[in-house]
């Protein structure tokens, strides 16, 4: 199954011999941030797979003038909740930082990694009307150039940059930890 992957590797680890990533989410067949695509239990020998890294942080701070921000929150299963949806119109729209696709990695100070997605909406729907209140938003790594991730039964996973007509391999292992 071909497998493909958005941006630079941030975060590499080695789990159990392997190379883990901290991936926000994976989409099915398409590299841009489409939640309708959103790689789910089902998965064919055609499928292709593209993972979404983290990229830029961002904080900012809303005014909740209504009960209702209009965002529709969803994860990953591993412990990242993240913005499915912005309704037009309407607080989180207005607010141009917040986008689809962003990963919601405090409220208010409030870490809320590992928290479902059901959890980290009643967290915002329960903060109180007329305030503000501050998040910490992680933005998947925006796409450019060409890149694909080689996964080995032995040795490293690595990643291979095409530029142009040369092929760039990077180990996952000599990569700096980004933060």
């Amino acid at each position: 199954m071909p497998c493909g992957y958005q941006g630079f590797w941030s975060e590499p680890r080695v789990v159990g011999g392997a190379v883990a990533v901290l991936i926000l989410f994976c989409t099915l067949n398409t590299h841009k941030i489409d939640m309708e695509k959103l790689l789910g239990g089902q998965i064919g020998l055609e499928d292709f797979i593209f993972a979404h890294v983290k990229g830029i942080k961002k904080e900012v701070e809303v005014h909740k003038s209504e009960d209702a921000l209009g965002l529709t929150i969803t994860d990953n299963g591993a412990g990242y909740a993240f913005i499915k949806r912005i309704r037009e119109g309407s607080v989180a729209d207005e607010v141009k930082v917040i986008c689809v696709g962003d990963h919601i990695e405090c409220v208010n100070g409030h870490n809320i990694v590992g928290t479902r997605h059901y959890e980290v909406a009643r967290m915002l729907k329960d903060l109180p009307r007329d305030k503000s209140f501050t998040l910490k938003l992680v933005e998947p790594m925006k796409a450019f150039g060409r890149s694909t991730l080689r996964l080995r039964s032995k040795g490293p996973a690595t990643v291979e940059e095409e530029v142009g007509l040369s092929v760039f391999i990077l180990s996952l292992y000599n990569r700096s930890h980004c933060d």
